[in-house]
């Protein structure tokens, strides 16, 4: 017997069943962007910086997503540099032949899973923390911080706005 109705909730299912996909998202969309991590619902931010620490490009992704998927969005539009600096969320074999088919030069550590080690510039390393320090002052940003947004296009805008006040202004 077929049934439109749910047992119990007097819902009408022929108006359409509640997807995943039908709340926060259209079609073909990327939702809200909001993942569950270890600690709660997180959303990752990758960013493109130059030697100063100022961000040239940015992208959102959920919290649960894996780096490479960060890395395979900003590809393409990484400047022509000598050198990426990056943390060991994008140490990947692909990547790291991607910037040298670039002409760039790779200071990402190995991840520890890594059966041959990577051998990276320890001493340029040491100035990721400039990254570090731009990402900390776009956290000052209480709106950035706690993410008021639930659209991702507003809360990455909300970034970009504050990135613009912070390092371009």
């Amino acid at each position: 017997m077929l049934c439109n109705q749910l047992p119990g909730s007097g819902r009408d299912l022929s108006k359409g069943t509640p997807h995943r996909d039908q709340y926060g998202r259209e079609k073909g969309g990327r939702g809200r962007l909001i993942g569950r991590t270890k600690g709660a619902m997180n959303t990752k931010l990758h960013a493109i910086c130059d030697s100063k620490g100022r961000p040239l490009n940015l992208f959102v992704t959920a919290g649960q997503v894996s780096d490479y998927i960060g890395a395979r969005a900003l590809l393409s539009s990484i400047p022509n540099v000598d050198w990426l600096l990056g943390d060991r969320g994008y140490d990947a074999d692909w990547f790291r032949e991607a910037l040298k088919d670039k002409g760039i030069r790779a200071c990402i550590p190995g991840r520890k899973q890594r059966k041959t080690p990577v051998k990276y510039d320890k001493r340029r390393y040491k100035r990721r923390n400039r990254i570090e320090i731009m990402f900390g002052r776009l956290k000052d940003w209480r709106r950035v911080a706690t993410r008021y947004d639930r659209c991702p296009k507003v809360y990455l805008s909300a970034i970009a706005l504050a990135a613009l006040v912070i390092y371009w202004l």
